[in-house]
C-alpha cells in the first residue's frame, strides 16, 4: 500500500486507527484456550469486530514467537485471513529489527518477500546499512523507531549532544537522507505530548506510527493537535484497550465497542483539517 492508497483509506473510513494484535494467551478468555489454534482463534474475532473501525493491524512478532512454531503458524495464518478477507487493510509487522546488513537483508526478505506486508518496524541503531535492506523493496515501509513511550526511552533517545540536538532527533535528520516521505514512517509515543511539535519540525510530512494510546496513557487529541498534517499523517495504535477490554465471551464484541469509540474521536480530529 503507497501512501497515496493509505491517505485515500484514512479519509474514506474517517479513521487512522491502528489494532495492536498482542495476542498473550494469559489475557485472553478462558474459553478459546480450547481451540486448536487459540491465538489465531482470538485474532480472527478481534478482527472482524474492528475491522470497519481501523486501517490498519501490527502484530506484535514477540507474541507469536514465544509460542515457537504453533505461535508462527498462528502468525502466518492471521497475516493469510487479513490479506484474503480485508485485502485494504495496511499490515505493520512490529518486529523491531536491525542488524548488520547482510542480516537486515535476511529480515527484510522474511516481511517483505516471503509475508509480503506493507511494514516493518526497525531499530535504526546500527545505522545506515542496516535500514537500506528495508528500503530496498517497492511499495514497502519502514519504521523507525524514534521517541518511545517506554520508561527508559528517556535512557539514550533524550541524550544531548554538545550541539543540543537530542539522540532521537539524530536519527530523525540522519534518516532522512536515506529515503523519502513515501516509504519512511517513525515511531513515536502517544504519552510525549508536545515533543511531537519537535518531530515535525524535523519530519513534517512523513507518517508517525502512534501508540501508547488507552493502557499507556497517550491523549489522542494532544496527538493529533501536535501532530497532525494535512493528510493526516498519523497512524495510531491500540491494543490492550480494544483486544482486552473483555475476558468473557462478549470479548470481541466489547473490542467492537472500544474500536468503535476510538473511530469517532479520529472522525472529529479528522474533521478540523
Amino acid at each position: 500500500m503507497n501512501r497515496k492508497q493509505l491517505v485515500e483509506q484514512i479519509f474514506a473510513k474517517k479513521t487512522f486507527l491502528c489494532v495492536g494484535l498482542d495476542t498473550d494467551l494469559t489475557k485472553v478468555p478462558e474459553f478459546i484456550l480450547q481451540d486448536d489454534n487459540p491465538i489465531f482463534s482470538f485474532n480472527k474475532a478481534i478482527i472482524d469486530a474492528t475491522a470497519q473501525y481501523c486501517v490498519a493491524y501490527k502484530p506484535n512478532l514477540a507474541f507469536y514467537e514465544c509460542y515457537g512454531l504453533k505461535g508462527i503458524s498462528a502468525f502466518e495464518k492471521t497475516i493469510k485471513y487479513l490479506k484474503n478477507n480485508y485485502p485494504n487493510h495496511f499490515i505493520i509487522a512490529d518486529a523491531k529489527r536491525g542488524d548488520i546488513g547482510n542480516t537486515s537483508k535476511m529480515y527484510a526478505h522474511t516481511f517483505f518477500k516471503e509475508y509480503d506486508l506493507d511494514a516493518v518496524t526497525v531499530a535504526p541503531y546500527m545505522g545506515e546499512d542496516s535500514i537500506k535492506p528495508f528500503l530496498e523493496y517497492d511499495g514497502k515501509w519502514v519504521i523507525l523507531l524514534a521517541l518511545t513511550s517506554n520508561k527508559g526511552s528517556s535512557d539514550f533517545q533524550l541524550f544531548e549532544d554538545k550541539d543540543g540536538s537530542r539522540l532521537f532527533e539524530r536519527v530523525i535528520t540522519k534518516s532522512q537522507e536515506w529515503s523519502t516521505t513515501n516509504n519512511l514512517m517513525y515511531v513515536v509515543g502517544a504519552t510525549q505530548g508536545r515533543m511531537f511539535e519537535d518531530i515535525r519540525k524535523l519530519a513534517p510530512e512523513n507518517f508517525l506510527l502512534v501508540p501508547g494510546i488507552g493502557a499507556q496513557g497517550g491523549s489522542l487529541q494532544e496527538v493529533c493537535r501536535y501532530g497532525m498534517i494535512k493528510e493526516c499523517g498519523l497512524l495510531v495504535n491500540s491494543s490492550r484497550g480494544i483486544i482486552y477490554a473483555s475476558k468473557d465471551k462478549d470479548f470481541a464484541e466489547k473490542a467492537s465497542i472500544k474500536a468503535k469509540e476510538l473511530q469517532k474521536e479520529m472522525e472529529q480530529e479528522l474533521a478540523k483539517l
